[in-house]
């Protein structure tokens, strides 16, 4: 069986599983942006399974295959099940895997994926390829493309005592004058997960600068109970 055609199967398998309901509802929490086939992710995962275990040791080269066929179809819950499939295989670890992440992060780009990517995946790499971090976060943060700017704020949401502090404050004060949610939203989120680490350093930081009411709520959330 192809790679094609076996993402052909396991639509046929979710297309049986749907719920129409179920779907409606999916999509109007993603703002209509995507259509689904209405599976629940526990429902979802459970179908897919075996399905990612028999595929999560195949060479790159496969994987890179199978992700972009996913990521080709019209329903979300594709891009879920490509997502999870780079999860089990550590896809990450491969150098070259960095040209894909920025692949799915571009394309069909929302918050649902983007964020798993970024924190589950990108912050995986480079931990991986430190040599690589610096250069490609502050490039994605100076770019255009709105998610990989996010991606450059929020990739080192798991990293705690191993977070790179400049980096951190750079690519947050790239944007400080932005009045993109997406992008204030991130920069609080990512201030207030290593507040669990240094808080002393994240109250300093938004002490010293204007940031957005929305940014500064989510930055010491945390921090004021």
């Amino acid at each position: 069986m192809s790679h094609k055609q076996s993402i052909e199967y396991l639509a046929h398998i979710l297309r049986d599983a749907g719920d129409a309901e179920i779907s409606k509802g999916m999509a109007a929490y993603m703002k209509n942006h995507f259509v689904f086939f209405g599976v629940k992710k526990p429902e979802r995962e459970a179908l897919t399974k075996s399905w990612i275990q028999e595929r999560k040791k195949l060479l790159y080269a496969d994987l890179e295959e199978i992700v972009l066929l996913l990521w080709d179809q019209p329903q979300r819950e594709m891009q879920y099940i490509a997502i999870e499939l780079m999860k089990a295989s550590k896809i990450f670890r491969q150098e070259d895997s960095l040209i894909l992440l920025e692949k799915v992060i571009t394309s069909k780009s929302w918050w649902d994926t983007v964020d798993l990517i970024a924190s589950g995946m990108v912050g995986g790499y480079f931990l991986q390829f430190p040599e690589r971090k610096t250069e490609v976060a502050l490039e994605w943060c100076n770019g255009k493309d709105l998610w990989l700017q996010r991606t450059s704020i929020i990739f080192q949401l798991t990293y705690r005592s191993r977070t790179d502090e400049d980096l951190l404050m750079s690519t947050i004060l790239t944007h400080l004058e932005s009045r993109e949610f997406f992008l204030r939203k991130a920069m609080g989120w990512a201030l207030r997960q290593y507040a669990r680490t240094n808080p002393d350093f994240v109250i300093q930081f938004v002490n010293a600068h204007s940031f957005s009411g929305l940014t500064v709520r989510e930055a010491l959330k945390h921090l004021n109970k």
